[in-house]
């Protein structure tokens, strides 16, 4: 348990200092995403501090020195495994992060997502940092994720690559959203 609560504290240092300065917004919904992730410890028990993580580093890759692609899974997933030798499965969770592979496809880099970081079994563990990104807003704020999808489609705009993933993956986004709510309201803190 430590060593997992030493995890979420280095993980929350790294994404500081990654995009604190240089993405201060982005920073934000890290933080505000994280402040989601705390939400479901009780559901996650041993697995909360991993989410945790997750949560808080799940945008690193958009940091402008480590944007080698411009996909920022793939470039937060490879930074998180080739600079810090990060636990398997939160660079996994990095790097499939809210539907990720639907994107990745609109920018043909499906295979190498894949065949890098494949999707974790533990679809628990993915539904939820979908929840705590996608019900998040740039601002760290709570937000629904029906109003998350609104926003990112006026921000990036319907024709645009991301405009065109996120119809896409609405469905699944909304899905995995709706499958945390449910257990939460079976599990009453």
């Amino acid at each position: 348990m430590s060593m997992n609560r030493s995890m979420a504290k280095w993980a929350c240092s790294v994404a500081e200092a990654e995009l604190r300065e240089s993405l201060p917004r982005r920073w934000m919904h890290s933080q505000g995403v994280a402040r989601r992730a705390a939400e479901l410890t009780e559901l996650l028990g041993g697995d909360a501090d991993l989410l945790a993580s997750a949560a808080v580093l799940h945008d690193v890759g958009y940091a402008p020195r480590l944007a080698a692609t411009g996909f920022h899974p793939l470039d937060g997933a490879r930074f998180l495994r080739d600079d810090h030798a990060a636990d398997e499965r939160l660079v996994r969770l990095v790097a499939n992060h809210s539907l990720a592979l639907l994107e990745a496809e609109e920018r043909g880099l499906q295979g190498e997502l894949e065949a890098e970081f494949p999707l974790l079994d533990d679809h628990r563990l993915v539904d939820a940092l979908v929840y705590c990104d996608m019900t998040t807003t740039p601002d760290g704020k709570g937000t629904s994720a029906e109003d998350r999808l609104e926003e990112i489609m006026e921000r990036y705009g319907a024709d645009s690559l991301v405009g065109r993933f996120i119809r896409r993956a609405s469905p699944g986004i909304l899905a995995a959203v709706g499958r945390v709510e449910a257990a939460l309201a079976a599990h009453p803190r």
